[in-house]
């Protein structure tokens, strides 16, 4: 196959330096800081050049061994991340450390902001800790994304679509971000991924809203393209060079799975409709990357309180004594199948055939 050609045509996002002090300024809107109003105009120079200069990476220092040119100026905020990822896959990978099964809190409704009471996810989330903890060998990690909606500075940027470029362009752990050029800082995915890598097993305990998955969720959904074929070394692509990407994937790319063989459980509950179709995305979205379910008593999807008033919805968890017992269940379940996992009992039956169409 001949050599790619990388599109262009897009109008340019380019702030003039007048909307860029404009939006610097905005950020200080709060009239706690109008005695530091001399300070903050003494900064607007340096991060205009920061922006204008495009300083993405600005701290950055040679890649090193193990990596395609050594000599390559790789940012610092990437390699703690990649560090950070090789840390978690030792942990995985040591049996003499607690099975791990992180348990992943979608809502994005919190007692903490706006709606001023938790989300019937987060019980069903300590739900399933609690049976997680009380079995022996057995640790729990809870991730909460309703930080996402609560908690100052917390952030998951969106997906730049890399891969559709070319897969190798598709960093592990994602290169995207930091951009501090542009003010996208405090990516949480950095600490998201060594969570994902660290686990032995998943459960996704999610709402539906509007037939969907909520937007935090997703956001982390997106960012976890880089875990199933991604790119280990962005000095093969000289950064973020769509071309040497492309050239590279055209050379025949080995889509390497880096969190196949961890077991999942799926959650989905809802009060209308969309339940069924969330939770088969999300199963499939799931072994698409190579995981593998821990059986049907494992994945639930659920109405509470069908048709009935909001105000009430926690009440008619409270009475739905058999989900309760349903989702203690597929934390059971997901217990079993780690263990067996970790015991070499639980295999990928078609792991040893070869993917015609990898992607």
């Amino acid at each position: 196959m001949g050599k790619a050609k990388v599109r262009k045509g897009m109008p340019s996002v380019a702030l003039t330096k007048a909307e860029f002090v404009e939006r610097f300024r905005a950020r200080f809107f709060d009239p706690v800081f109008a005695e530091n109003a001399k300070e903050i105009e003494a900064l607007l120079p340096q991060a205009w050049t920061s922006y204008h200069d495009y300083h993405k990476s600005p701290r950055t220092r040679k890649a090193g061994k193990g990596f395609a040119d050594p000599a390559y100026d790789l940012s610092v905020d990437w390699l703690a991340a990649h560090q950070s990822i090789r840390a978690a896959e030792r942990q995985h990978r040591d049996k003499a450390l607690p099975s791990r099964i992180l348990i992943i809190n979608g809502s994005m409704r919190s007692d903490q902001t706006c709606p001023g009471e938790m989300s019937k996810s987060w019980r069903l989330t300590q739900m399933a800790r609690r049976i997680v903890e009380a079995q022996r060998g057995f640790e729990a990690e809870v991730l909460d994304l309703s930080r996402l909606a609560s908690e100052y500075g917390r952030v998951i940027y969106p997906c730049k679509a890399c891969v559709s470029t070319a897969m190798p362009l598709c960093h592990w752990p994602c290169s995207c971000y930091p951009n501090h050029a542009i003010g996208q800082v405090n990516d949480w995915m950095n600490e998201i991924y060594p969570l994902w890598v660290r686990a032995h097993g998943i459960m996704i305990v999610t709402p539906v809203n509007w037939y969907h998955v909520p937007a935090g969720l997703k956001a982390m959904m997106d960012r976890l393209v880089c875990a199933d074929g991604g790119n280990p070394d962005p000095t093969s692509t000289h950064g973020k060079d769509a071309e040497a990407a492309k050239a590279l994937e055209l050379k025949g790319w080995p889509y390497p799975r880096h969190l196949a063989g961890r077991v999942f459980s799926v959650i989905v509950h809802g009060d209308a409709s969309g339940t069924e179709n969330l939770r088969r995305n999300l199963s499939d979205w799931l072994t698409d990357m190579g995981l593998i379910p821990a059986g049907t008593k494992a994945l639930l999807d659920r109405y509470v309180g069908y048709y009935r008033d909001y105000a009430t919805s926690h009440d008619d968890l409270d009475q739905d004594r058999d989900f309760q017992a349903e989702v203690r269940n597929a934390a059971e379940a997901l217990i079993a199948a780690v263990t067996l996992k970790r015991k070499g009992k639980l295999g990928q039956v078609d792991a040893g055939l070869k993917n015609p169409r990898p992607k």
